[in-house]
């Protein structure tokens, strides 16, 4: 073959590959999808990040799961790969979608929290924390919890200082383990009213502090991302029935309410904090079931900001741009609080006023939302990345949030 000859061929096969990974598809079609498509539905591009044999999980909506990059190598991304071997963590680069594995020694590991700053990564192993260096892969023991305090870590501080989490008694243990679905043991956790405490552990000293504790389901906690000392939790519990978003200042011990109801059947929930710390956002619904928000209380001020959306906009998770300019949510089926007979989506929502203006990125309706989506952006804010098993097993991906009309090349995720 001359030359001419194998650069025609070259360029044919380029084409053939960029029309491939352009094609339009209606997502969750075909099991397997290509790599890369286009949403027929919405016109953005969806790229599968996860390549890996097995189940790939991305974090929960409010745990960064990002390290920056160093130089142009690419922004890493940290998830949980699941084998016949087991679950263990591994690390994905946004560019060139390389996976490599950070825990092997562990059959199961939990806890999903990066350190950003020191470029670490906290987890969890029956009953001892560990911290592994991304970069180095070192690993070092840094907790092991005592015989009568079992717990689990779920938070890092904004200093990186102090992992945080609850402690439950092994009675609500027991309930969990006899009741295993989440609409069997919800209620009855509740009402049992057993005791939890929030702890502290120093990363560096191992010193255990107990910070706070009532007759109350205490879940979902959070360190602020710029405060190192406020860590909200809530009482979790049905919405509608408590008051469930707090603080507490770990120096001072002050616990503070950051969102009373105001009427019968009111909501709040699924609450995080906003990047710079100020803010805390949650699913506001006034009442459950009818009208639907998010709101933003101001930590300072206790001033709040709501953003109106129809019931097919509303998501189970809401996130927000570094900036603050966009937010997104991840849907629901008909069967969540909303029921919403047409909410299977990934959503982009523009601020105006006090109401999100919502563009649809990707299509829903073949995921299953037993799984939940769990949407982060990425660390440029060009992509919304997500969890999803539309093509039968779970798996991790993007889409640009710019449609791919407007879009000259592919390029990458993290870019």
């Amino acid at each position: 073959m001359n030359t001419l000859s194998y650069q025609l061929l070259l360029g044919l096969s380029l084409v053939g590959a960029t029309a491939q990974a352009q094609a339009k598809l209606e997502t969750g079609s075909k099991k397997p999808m290509p790599t890369e498509w286009i949403d027929q539905d919405t016109g953005h591009k969806v790229v599968r990040l996860t390549r890996l044999d097995g189940g790939n999980a991305s974090f929960y909506f409010h745990n960064n799961p990002f390290i920056k990059q160093r130089g142009s190598e690419g922004d890493l991304m940290v998830f949980y790969h699941t084998s016949p071997a087991g679950k263990q963590i591994y690390t994905l680069n946004l560019k060139t979608y390389q996976a490599q594995p950070l825990t092997r020694a562990f059959a199961q590991v939990s806890g999903e929290i990066v350190a950003p700053k020191s470029r670490q990564v906290f987890y969890q192993t029956q009953d001892t924390v560990y911290a592994t260096n991304i970069d180095t892969k070192k690993t070092r023991r840094v907790f092991v919890f005592p015989k009568d305090f079992k717990a689990s870590i779920t938070t890092l501080n904004a200093d990186e200082t102090e992992l945080g989490g609850a402690w439950s008694t092994d009675a609500e243990k027991e309930i969990s383990k006899k009741y295993p679905e989440k609409h069997d043991y919800f209620t009855r956790i509740y009402e049992a009213k057993l005791p939890r405490t929030l702890f502290s552990v120093n990363v560096k000293t191992a010193q255990l502090n107990k910070l706070f504790t009532d007759s109350a389901w205490l879940n979902h906690v959070q360190y602020s991302p710029t405060d190192p000392n406020l860590l909200m939790f809530c009482h979790e519990g049905p919405w509608h029935k408590v008051d469930r978003i707090w603080t507490i200042n770990t120096k001072t011990k002050a616990v503070k309410l950051v969102h009373k109801r105001t009427m019968d059947m009111e909501i709040a929930g699924h609450e995080f904090f906003s990047p710079d710390g100020k803010t805390i956002w949650f699913d506001n619904q006034l009442p459950r079931g009818a009208t639907f928000y998010l709101t933003g209380t101001n930590l300072q001020t206790g001033q709040e900001k709501k953003y109106q959306m129809t019931r097919d906009e509303w998501s189970i998770h809401f996130t927000t741009s570094a900036d603050q300019k966009l937010f997104a949510g991840d849907g629901g089926d008909p069967g969540q609080v909303a029921k919403a007979p047409n909410g299977q989506w990934i959503y982009l929502f523009h601020p105006e006023g006090d109401k999100f203006r919502s563009e649809k990125l990707v299509n829903m309706k073949a995921h299953g939302y037993k799984l939940e989506p769990n949407i982060h952006f990425s660390p440029d804010g060009k992509w919304l990345i997500f969890r999803a098993n539309f093509e039968g097993e779970e798996e991790v991906y993007a889409v640009e949030l710019a449609p791919a009309s407007l879009k000259g090349s592919l390029g990458k995720a993290g870019q």
